[in-house]
């Protein structure tokens, strides 16, 4: 018999460690997990109670001679979500159609691409032949396989229903996917008119209005004659190139300034909370998030994660320090026995049909169907607000672009006008 010291999570997230006495590695792991515990590193302590060997993550791959390998600093990179998406959809392909883990996972090395992937699928693979189970392997690659998927793995493994639970894993993936790429997309064309009129409107006044200048002082004899908008637009114009780095310096303190303060736990809170109620664009992060939250606590609940486990991978995948909180006082309210449905309702975050959708849930025992349903509704609607968003930002930055641009060039071509007439009026009187 041995010694094995270990570390490990609770079904409440919680770091555990201790030593456990077990014949082999493999039997040290059947022995944690039958506590209750969720093995994330373990390594047989020395003979003579002297220090472990260095401990090798649960399932972390390994060499000739038991030595542990450590992936390289630039393949510890997070691998792309279409690449870890399209692994997971083919691996459930493989396995529903009855080829052993070891064999998918042999065939998808041969399709891999992907550098980080392939590093993350040979050590998974591995570590599998050393006796890990395939949800231990993959918790060696936190960059690649998050506390989400190894969770929904680990509950498939549990319940023997492998397959499905990595279809939903990829059915999950390609529609936070599918969101996210609609939300980009809208924004594409409102900043690139808004990099256009701002590149524009510094070109104007750093290279055009100066040489405007220089003849309305030799043709009118001072700024003293130019109309008040000429007058307002030459100012600008001086401003920003007596003041041109002044501006970049300002604008890049404030940007370092709001990261940092970002980096701290009240200002990252502050951030998150003003994201919410930002006018245009609070709506449709705070119907995100409801959708993702739902989305995700539905999936992992259909998986048959534990709920207090389920909540808390949610409340650190929600993306947003305010709808994290409100998740943590949900969890802290299920562990004392209560409801769902008060901490929800209190947190001011979920709108009343999530409330009353999750009430039906808890009291149908449908709690998964109801938050996939949600989920479906808030996807819905984030569309809408996509569509309706680029719809309104498109025309007014637009008009923004063409009031800049035309003040601009009525303002310089109105004392033309004025010297095109002195001019004239000059040549008839002669």
């Amino acid at each position: 018999m041995a010694i094995f010291q270990y570390t490990a999570q609770d079904s409440n997230g919680q770091a555990q460690s201790g030593t456990i006495e077990a014949p082999d590695r493999s039997a040290a792991i059947s022995a944690i997990r039958a506590n209750g515990l969720f093995p994330t590193g373990i390594s047989e302590a020395a003979a003579g109670g002297g220090k472990a060997a260095p401990a090798a993550a649960a399932g972390k791959p390994k060499g000739k001679g038991g030595i542990a390998l450590k992936m390289p600093k630039f393949l510890q990179g997070r691998v792309k979500q279409k690449d870890l998406t399209g692994f997971t959809r083919q691996l459930a392909t493989l396995v529903n159609a009855g080829l052993p883990l070891m064999r998918s996972l042999d065939v998808l090395k041969k399709q891999t691409r992907n550098a980080q992937l392939l590093e993350a699928i040979d050590g998974v693979s591995e570590s599998i032949k050393g006796g890990a189970t395939f949800s231990e392997s993959l918790t060696a690659y936190p960059k690649v396989f998050d506390n989400l998927y190894v969770n929904m793995v680990k509950a498939g493994e549990a319940g023997g229903v492998l397959e499905v639970v990595l279809t939903r894993l990829a059915e999950f993936a390609e529609k936070a996917e599918k969101i996210k790429n609609k939300v980009k997309g809208a924004m594409i064309y409102p900043i690139v008119v808004l990099v256009a009129a701002i590149g524009i409107t510094a070109f104007l006044l750093v290279k055009v209005i100066p040489t405007f200048q220089g003849v309305f002082n030799d043709l009118l004899g001072g700024a003293d004659k130019l109309p008040a908008v000429t007058k307002m637009v030459i100012s600008a114009s001086e401003f920003v190139q007596t003041q041109g780095l002044s501006i970049l310096l300002a604008v890049v303190s404030v940007v370092v300034i709001m990261k940092v303060i970002g980096r701290t736990p009240k200002g990252a809170y502050a951030f998150d909370s003003f994201k919410l109620k930002t006018p245009v664009f609070g709506t449709l992060i705070r119907r995100t998030a409801v959708s993702r939250v739902s989305r995700t606590l539905g999936t992992l609940l259909a998986s048959g994660v534990p709920i207090l486990q389920a909540l808390i991978i949610v409340r650190d995948t929600s993306g947003n320090r305010v709808v994290a909180k409100a998740l943590q006082s949900v969890h802290d309210a299920v562990k004392e026995g209560e409801s769902m449905t008060d901490p929800l309702a209190a947190s001011g975050v979920f709108p009343p049909m999530v409330v009353s959708m999750v009430q039906v849930g808890e009291e149908t025992g449908a709690m998964s169907d109801m938050l996939t349903r949600v989920a479906d509704t808030f996807d819905d609607e984030v569309d809408n607000a996509v569509a309706g968003m680029t719809a309104a930002i498109e025309p007014a930055l637009i008009l923004m672009l063409a009031l800049i641009v035309g003040t601009i060039v009525i303002a310089m071509f109105m004392p033309m006008i004025s010297i095109i007439q002195s001019v004239g009026g000059g040549g008839a009187a002669g």
